[in-house]
């Protein structure tokens, strides 16, 4: 049988072999680049276009339309984020006021923010005339 002493260290042991394990998780993933930018507003083509992105355990499908050269809407179809679902409605709402694909990331969610604007910039991809 165990005495208290050995029950405290394995314990110890286990709930610090848990924290670097959560720790790698969280932090352990590498942050989505930025791929985009303001929009080439001149060469985009008026209609519904899909696009999405994936970076580590996030990833994005968004329905954007373009009309007289500008986004006027995004709609996220599918969203799998473990703590960035915050990030959804400020980055659409930032990106639809820039007409950029690369705007501010909300804090907290810095990683769901990259991934959401690279899912439109996807789609704008889609968009252009060529």
């Amino acid at each position: 049988m165990l005495n208290v002493s050995n029950r405290y260290w394995k314990a110890l042991i286990l709930v610090t072999i848990a924290f670097f394990i959560e720790n790698a998780f969280l932090f352990g993933c590498a942050q989505a680049p930025v791929i985009g930018g303001p929009l080439d507003r001149a060469r985009l083509v008026n209609g519904i276009y899909e696009g999405s992105y994936r970076e580590g355990p996030n990833s994005a499908l968004v329905r954007v339309t373009i009309k007289s050269n500008a986004i006027v809407s995004i709609e996220i179809i599918e969203h799998q984020a473990w703590r960035g679902k915050q990030a959804e409605v400020a980055v659409l709402n930032r990106i639809v006021a820039a007409q950029s694909t690369d705007v501010d990331a909300v804090s907290g969610a810095t990683n769901s923010s990259r991934v959401i604007m690279n899912a439109v910039h996807k789609a704008v991809e889609k968009a252009y005339q060529n």
